[in-house]
């Protein structure tokens, strides 16, 4: 970036630092005015403003009138960054399968610090009726995913004292159980990996008329999760089978390898 005058002083780790949090001004929004970003950033005005100009040079923005977002160089990272990462491919097929044999919306994700960020999310009618999407950080605590991450701290040294009563049960279950949008939407969650080497989380939302907190729905995304580690691992394949039938309906209980799927 091309450095002006009053900003000669600035330290290239200090100007990287400002991007930074100007870039991630824009994590849950889609556009912003000049006025909008300072106030969000408490960056000077002129130098947001020549920072936006810059940025908006180089693609990174894109300015509509007033109002800045982000742009389609941005975009093409983004995209180029999650085709690289390893955890997202060695998770692809096994989300897509668990999609399919269940009917469910999956999500996977990672602990960012005191946030959980999702890598994936994966179809169905609640796809539009749930606003997350691929990309979007969140507080892990407010959400069952976000939760699981937080029962399987990084550097997790197995002792669970620092852990709150309802994180030390996540724990010890194994998986995480939610409600959403006034009960109407449940949630199951559980951990990729082994205690002390979680990676990461994933999740199946669905109706709660259909998806109950039992070993019978906790199981498929407990097969995936391990799965997916195996896979990380350097193993080929689904390594444990997900035991999901396609079309169970929600009063079918009398097999325990059944699972729902609904329309």
């Amino acid at each position: 970036m091309i450095v002006h005058a009053g900003e000669s002083d600035v330290a290239p780790t200090a100007m990287l630092e400002r991007l930074t949090l100007l870039l991630d001004a824009f994590n849950d929004t889609r556009s912003m005015t000049l006025a909008q970003i300072v106030d969000r950033t408490g960056l000077p005005r002129s130098s947001a403003h020549r920072m936006l100009g810059r940025l908006v040079d180089m693609q990174w923005l894109h300015r509509h009138g007033h109002e800045y977002q982000l742009g389609t160089r941005l975009i093409e990272l983004g995209s180029i960054a999650l085709h690289q990462n390893s955890l997202r491919s060695a998770a692809a097929p096994i989300l897509q399968e668990l999609h399919r044999s269940t009917g469910y919306l999956i999500h996977l994700g990672v602990l960012d610090g005191k946030d959980a960020l999702y890598l994936d999310k994966i179809g169905g009618r609640l796809t539009t009726e749930l606003p997350t999407r691929v990309g979007q950080r969140y507080p892990a605590h407010t959400s069952a995913l976000g939760r699981v991450l937080l029962a399987h701290p990084p550097n997790d040294s197995g002792n669970t004292a620092r852990l709150d009563p309802g994180l030390r049960r996540i724990r010890e279950a194994g998986v995480a159980y939610e409600l959403r949008r006034a009960g109407s939407i449940a949630t199951i969650a559980a951990p990729i990996g082994r205690a002390g080497s979680v990676v990461a989380a994933l999740s199946i939302c669905g109706p709660s008329t259909h998806l109950e907190f039992d070993h019978r729905h906790a199981a498929p995304v407990r097969a995936a999760a391990s799965a997916i580690m195996q896979t990380l691992n350097g193993h080929r394949g689904i390594a444990a089978p997900i035991p999901l039938g396609s079309r169970a309906r929600a009063t079918d209980t009398t097999n325990p390898n059944h699972y729902l799927r609904f329309a």
